[in-house]
């Protein structure tokens, strides 16, 4: 019976398949940066003429606040007030949800025609 090889790939689509990969975990980090999903608030309350107290912050959070180089609470203001916003986009969620699900579906599907193929070879000669 012959051994099986699997199929050989050449140094070039290897160079091909790296810089895919890189590339493809590149755009799935960056994307959502970029089209403001993730990574940012999408609305930053204003407090006119801004205080200590107004923004919440206690006595020791000011001492804080001024070692690290903010001496009012104007200087700030937006970071404090830059809340993540824990809204959740329903269809986009689903979109998600789709988008994953085909791709294991694909997966799944694949790795059984692959399987498939590779017991037939090696185990057909056993059938006849």
């Amino acid at each position: 019976m012959a051994r099986y090889t699997p199929p050989e790939q050449s140094r070039f689509m290897q160079w091909v398949d790296i810089i895919f990969v890189v590339a493809a975990i590149f755009l799935a980090l960056w994307l959502p940066l970029q089209a403001g999903w993730a990574g940012v608030s999408r609305s930053i309350v204003k407090i006119e003429n801004p205080t200590w107290e107004a923004l919440g912050q206690t006595p020791a959070q000011v001492e804080q606040w001024v070692k690290l180089g903010f001496a009012d609470a104007a200087a700030a203001h937006d970071i404090i007030q830059n809340k993540f916003d824990y809204s959740i986009d329903w269809v986009q969620l689903f979109l998600l949800a789709a988008v994953i699900a085909g791709y294991f579906i694909f997966l799944f599907r694949a790795s059984d025609k692959e399987y498939r193929e590779v017991i037939a070879e090696k185990f057909d000669d056993k059938k006849k």
